[in-house]
């Protein structure tokens, strides 16, 4: 059962983009602004609306901690925003200074990439906000990406119709020819991913003018190259599908379409659960809570409509989950980004997921959050951490993803 909560009717524009972080909803619009509203009840902030962009909003999302709501637009900027005051944090520009289509952060919150119309992305080190590099990816304008759970890759879609794999030192990994024909919209990762058998394993959403939903499976084995495989070709939309995303847990993934539909399917079986017609123009951006049964969609109908998904069971389920993810609730290192831990914030880390025996070893080198995130094969085996002592040939750490039950990852020898 999905039942509608409420619409929400600020923009003087049509709305292009929706981000949820555990306690706000962001909506970014054509008409420069973005909104931000508490979804305890769905109220706009005192601050709201943000008003710094020159031109049209085109894409949004917030940090995995909540902290920082990071919008791009046709002005060429990416700006970040402090999710508690509403002020800039800071303002990044694209090199060439190209119209951005679309803003991705690592759910690490390591990097930040912005894709262009001149085909290229941006990429920058976000604690630091310096940019790293800026490459091309494409011949065509970079209409989607995003970043994989474990931040050691993304993904960029153009009006070509190509999704493209790449490293986070913008090195192809792989690509697929004509994904989508007449090209790619929107593209996301399911939150999980799996480690087996020294082969990891992730699911990729993509949708596009063909007015099909596609669900992939990339896996990559060590050493070897990466494979992409369709799993799904998910169809029940009549027009150009405009925006996807996964639920938190994975199990849902949904879609909206030129046709004012949205549509919400069983993400491993491809089967359609349910849709949602409301709108009165164009659906062009879904968005679904991490912490709440909440799906926001947005449309050229200058509208945002927020759902609720299940009954009240569910519901009573999620605000439990949302109340043990307030930040002033959570011990430690969990209030923080990975690169704001302390020494201690990893030690105490690594006692809760059962190393122990790796306390001393961190605590003797100095290890910190910065350190951690930046740990690698080579790095470990210096430190004298046996690969197999964690986990196979290829090492998993769960690090906690603030506000959420699923983990992040780091891949020791993976990419």
């Amino acid at each position: 059962m999905v039942s509608i909560v409420c619409s929400l009717r600020h923009h003087t524009d049509e709305v292009s983009c929706c981000a949820f972080s555990p306690s706000l909803l962001a909506t970014g619009s054509g008409d420069k602004s973005l909104r931000v509203y508490n979804t305890a009840d769905f109220s706009e902030l005192p601050f709201s609306p943000l008003s710094a962009h020159g031109y049209g909003v085109h894409c949004c999302c917030f940090s995995s901690c909540g902290s920082y709501l990071l919008s791009c637009s046709t002005d060429g900027s990416t700006i970040v925003w402090s999710s508690e005051t509403g002020e800039v944090s800071a303002v990044l520009q694209h090199p060439g200074r190209s119209p951005l289509r679309v803003c991705a952060l690592a759910h690490d919150s390591s990097l930040l990439l912005a894709g262009a119309c001149d085909g290229t992305v941006a990429l920058w080190d976000f604690p630091s906000k310096t940019l790293r590099r800026c490459s091309a990816v494409s011949e065509a304008s970079v209409t989607a990406s995003c970043f994989s759970p474990c931040s050691q890759m993304f993904v960029t879609g153009c009006t070509r119709g190509d999704i493209r794999l790449w490293d986070v030192d913008i090195s192809l990994l792989h690509a697929e020819k004509d994904a989508h024909d007449l090209g790619v919209t929107c593209c996301n990762f399911a939150p999980q991913f799996k480690v087996d058998d020294c082969c990891v394993e992730f699911r990729l959403a993509s949708c596009g003018q063909d007015s099909q939903l596609k669900i992939w499976i990339i896996s990559q084995r060590e050493g070897a190259a990466c494979v992409m495989k369709l799993n799904h070709t998910l169809t029940s939309q009549s027009a150009p599908v405009l925006s996807c995303a996964f639920s938190s847990d994975g199990e849902l993934v949904v879609s909206g379409s030129v046709d004012k539909s949205v549509a919400i399917y069983d993400a491993s079986l491809g089967t359609l659960l349910h849709v949602l017609k409301q709108h009165d123009r164009y659906v062009t951006a879904v968005a679904l809570s991490t912490t709440m049964p909440w799906i926001a969609t947005g449309s050229m109908d200058r509208t945002v409509n927020v759902w609720r998904i299940g009954d009240g069971d569910i519901r009573a389920a999620a605000e439990s989950r949302q109340a043990v993810c307030q930040g002033r609730k959570l011990p430690g290192y969990s209030r923080l980004l990975l690169a704001d831990w302390s020494e201690e914030d990893v030690q105490t880390w690594l006692s809760k997921e059962g190393l122990e025996e790796l306390v001393g070893l961190f605590k003797a080198n100095n290890i910190d959050g910065p350190e951690l995130s930046q740990l690698d094969k080579e790095t470990a085996t210096e430190l004298g951490i046996s690969e197999n002592g964690i986990k196979n040939t290829v090492t998993y750490i769960s690090v906690p993803h603030k506000h959420s039950n699923r983990d992040m990852g780091i891949l020791w020898g993976f990419v």
